[in-house]
């Protein structure tokens, strides 16, 4: 890919460290056009190199470049830019999907006469498979190995793939399964905050920047590289040259300040920012820290506290580098090389932060003393419901009968377990799982975790038995020091022994409960709770046989799993018995901070980090043993396969594109409320027998053990069609009194299925519509609830509001986002599922124009109301029209061929 423009503000520049030279393009001599830039966000800097480096006179303007520099007069703006970023990051959830994509594009575009060879990555792209271990064995010492053994053997096809594209694509890597979560990896290894590229005979430096497919990729905005989430339509855009357009964001400085007190973790901490920001209203924007707080803020905290960005709403949460930044580099093993032109190549961009920079001017500004931090968990819903901990039963036993739906008078029910000697009732833990990127990025927590442990252990303590403890570490590096410091045993007496190496009960891979407790919470439809350490707690997500899902620091993980219930509060009741008879206390077991820095201070190593990732690519033996045709250019599809099938978006594609017409005489496929996540409509668990998905697989003679999860077969159209808006726990306005994904067939009135539903009109030519209300599409950046809306027939999702990602995606798939105007909403129009929908001024579409939408209902009569496009730009104007971005991006293709 070529590296520069034609450089017409003449900041093209040389930098020498190490004896070498690089060539970058110096913000500072963009100054002398664009004025003073020392006070503008270090993040829109990071835009503004982009657009210097770029620079064509076509796609990348001067005039985008003195527009960043406008953003300093209202510190806002309504412009958009171009951004291509310096390479992709995808999870094999998401990956495996965008692989397929490409390897149909390879076949589309030699319908359009064009050549295979040019769909190819044009950046760097790095696949780490973490995403399809699932927690089937734990709690003994060889859950590790039973795991990674059923992991190969289920995903034994994608993985096959998945290597056939490691081989065939060029500037394509993947990170073999069990070596750690897709975040920690690019954290830890990847991402060297300076990028470099070698091309036209010269060495470029700039920024580190990213898409991924995963929505966490913020994690990462902890080390002054800056990326963040979107979907697997986007990066595949990006990853084939195109850069993407985007507003200038807002950005809302976040001040820290103080210190973090005695017993107060960093998981305390990012709920508590999570909630602010949530509070705030940053959805869309950019978040920046800064302030004296950061001196002393370890860049595990910044990279947990990143991690959340989307959980609070942003784009991105970016910390700037600093010392402390750079200190992690290296430690975790990045060459001396790669540390001094980070460091160098930040301060003569003015991208470095110390003690001596000035405050950026923002948008908007809040503030945190990290004194004022408690102890906390986020429940039973929603990561942004952060309760304090001394509160937390208390508030649990209040969301019981409300949110949480039980009777007043069942709230005592009690359920015997099989025939075990003991009971349980609502609120009782039945998952205690320390996972995630999030925390397990983190060694403070993660040894707290262990001397919790540790402490528990001497004094006699286990969990109670109706939990299901496991661990699942982020890299093998946490194995490497809890090793070294022993609380690997201690973890494990607990029945904490590591499960695999990826993101496990957090994205809904917590595998089975035991039998009987299950039998015990459908039988008495009690509500079990699970305690995780991850950043995900949405409804159906964790578990389908549990109803509340709090998140916690590892330490209160292992604690919860000693309580055993969230009726009880945790800083009061005692944990259990010790040995010698005497109640055991939570303070009894909590780490003092001098404890935890003692143990990370004497275990981490950069030998351990340099060891780990000193042959990441290589894999487990089973990885090792698959076997791929070689050198095929194009994939050698399967009809019979359950997991990777050829999609259907390029079938009777030509070089031309359908003109846009108006959508006439849809009907309602799904009238949907608040906050319906990306896991609503296209959820990544597990896979009912009863569903469509289900019905489907066992005509391929797949039995029920081996459905896998949806998140898996997300190579397989047909499956994830099925599993749109399949999620056990989403509520159709249109089928009142059901759960799950079930709608009203008008005009026959037949309860049923979602996807049978579109099937039949689909099978009438009928165009459908979608509902819902604030924040649609909120949590992962899940490309598949915008394909399986798309596949379903759906034209248009008409919302109050959608999350950023979902409604590109949406867009990059073909589908229509429209708003409401003037405090509308689908409750005002008085819609029921019966009526017919006309969307009319689709014939001359821009960005952000008002459309008609045609209201025809049951009784004859009509309404009309004006609806706000959500196509927001030019580029999303002409991706659009083309049916999605890669038809775009294809017909392109074969144009340069």
């Amino acid at each position: 890919m070529k590296m520069s423009g034609q450089d017409s503000l003449g900041t093209k520049r040389t930098l020498d460290v190490g004896g070498k030279s690089y060539t970058y393009f110096s913000i500072p001599e963009a100054e002398k056009t664009l004025g003073d830039l020392s006070r503008l966000p270090v993040s829109l800097k990071v835009l503004l190199e982009n657009i210097l480096r770029y620079e064509d006179g076509r796609t990348y303007k001067v005039d985008d470049a003195k527009a960043m520099a406008e953003w300093l007069l209202k510190a806002s703006s309504t412009r958009e830019v171009p951004f291509r970023p310096a390479r992709i990051l995808m999870q094999d959830f998401t990956g495996v999907p965008a692989v397929v994509d490409l390897a149909a594009m390879r076949d589309g575009i030699l319908k359009l006469g064009g050549n295979p060879d040019k769909v190819n990555p044009l950046i760097p792209v790095d696949l780490v498979i973490d995403h399809s271990v699932q927690v089937d064995i734990s709690g003994t010492a060889d859950s590790l190995e039973k795991n990674v053994d059923i992991e190969f053997e289920r995903n034994s096809e994608r993985y096959t793939f998945l290597r056939w594209g490691q081989g065939s694509f060029d500037n394509f890597g993947v990170v073999p399964p069990g070596t750690g979560i897709c975040h920690q990896v690019n954290l830890e290894y990847i991402s060297q905050n300076t990028w470099t590229a070698e091309a036209d005979g010269e060495t470029f430096a700039y920024p580190d920047t990213l898409y991924g497919t995963d929505s966490h990729t913020t994690m990462v905005n902890g080390l002054g590289v800056l990326g963040w989430g979107v979907g697997g339509i986007e990066a595949e855009a990006a990853m084939l040259g195109q850069p993407i357009a985007m507003l200038i964001p807002d950005v809302i400085g976040f001040r820290i300040t103080g210190k973090l007190n005695e017993g107060v973790t960093a998981t305390d901490l990012v709920l508590t920012v999570t909630q602010m920001l949530r509070k705030k209203g940053v959805v869309g924007k950019f978040v920046e820290f800064f302030g004296p707080g950061l001196d002393h803020m370890p860049l595990a905290d910044r990279a947990t506290i990143a991690n959340m960005a989307p959980e609070y709403g942003a784009t991105c949460g970016f910390f700037p580098l600093d010392k402390l930044a750079v200190d992690y580099m290296r430690l975790t093993g990045r060459t001396d090389q790669a540390i001094a032109l980070a460091e160098a190549y930040t301060k003569a961009q003015g991208l470095w932060r110390d003690t001596s920079t000035p405050d950026p001017v923002f948008t908007d500004t809040l503030e945190l003393d990290l004194s004022t931090v408690e102890p906390s968990i986020a429940g039973p819903k929603r990561p942004q419901d952060r309760v304090s901990l001394k509160n937390a039963s208390s508030a649990f036993k209040t969301e019981l009968t409300k949110s949480l739906g039980v009777p007043a008078n069942d709230v005592s029910t009690t359920a015997k377990v099989g025939d075990r000697n003991y009971t349980i009732t609502h609120g009782d833990v039945v998952i205690a799982a320390i996972t995630s990127c999030t925390n397990t990025s983190n060694p403070y927590v993660l040894v707290a975790a262990g001397l919790v442990a540790r402490k528990a252990r001497a004094l006699g303590l286990t969990p109670r038995p109706w939990v299901k403890t496991s661990l699942a570490p982020g890299s093998q590096v946490v194995t490497e020091y809890l090793d070294k410091s022993g609380l690997s045993a201690d973890l494990d007496a607990l029945g904490f022994q590591t499960v695999g190496y990826g993101c496990t009960t957090c994205i809904g891979n917590s595998g089975p409960l035991d039998d009987d407790i299950v039998d015990a919470i459908e039988s008495n439809k009690l509500v079990a709770v699970s305690v995780l350490s991850g950043n995900r707690n949405f409804e159906g997500r964790v578990h389908p046989n549990v109803r509340a899902n709090y998140l916690a620091s590892p330490p209160l993980v292992v604690a919860y799993s000693l309580l055993g219930t969230m009726n009880e509060d945790i800083t009061t009741a005692a944990l259990g018995t010790s040995k010698d008879g005497q109640p055991v206390y939570l303070k009894d077991i909590w780490p003092t901070a001098a404890e935890i820095n003692g143990i990370v201070g004497s275990t981490l190593s950069r030998e351990m980090f340099q060891s780990r990732y000193s042959d990441v690519f290589k894999g487990p033996r089973q990885w090792q043993e698959i076997e791929v045709e070689a050198g095929s250019k194009t994939y050698g599809w399967n009809d019979s396969s359950t997991y990777v099938r050829n999609p259907p978006y390029f079938d009777g594609i030509t070089m031309t594109p359908k003109p846009v017409t108006d959508v006439t005489g849809a009907r309602i496929l799904a009238l949907l409320g608040d906050s319906i996540t990306t896991d609503h409509i296209s959820p990544a668990g597990s896979i009912k027998k009863s569903s469509p998905a289900g019905e489907y697989l066992m005509q391929y003679q797949v039995q029920q053990k081996d459905f896998n999860s949806y998140g898996a077969r997300r190579g397989n159209h047909e499956v994830m069609m099925r599993g749109t808006f399949a999620n056990i726990r989403i509520k159709n306005e249109m089928a009142p009194g059901t759960e799950g994904g079930v709608t009203t067939h008008y005009p026959s009135g037949k309860v049923m299925p979602i996807y049978d539903a579109a099937m039949l009109y689909k099978a009438e030519a009928t165009p459908l519509v979608v509902f819902g209300g604030k924040e649609y599409g909120t949590g992962s950046s899940r490309d598949w609830a915008a394909k399986g809306t798309m596949l379903l027939g759906v034209k248009a999702v008409i919302t109050e509001s959608f999350e950023r990602i979902h409604r590109s995606n949406l867009v990059g798939m073909g589908v229509l986002p429209l708003t409401f105007k003037d405090g509308m909403d689908r409750k005002s129009l008085g819609l029921t599922g019966q009526e017919t929908l006309d969307l009319l001024g689709l014939e001359e579409l821009s960005p952000r124009m008002d459309v008609t939408l045609v209201i025809h209902r049951l009784d004859g009569s009509k309404d009309e109301v004006k609806l706000l496009c959500r196509v927001d730009t030019l580029d999303e104007v002409a991706y659009y029209q083309h049916g999605g971005i890669l038809h775009y991006v294809l017909r392109e293709m074969a144009k340069a061929a």
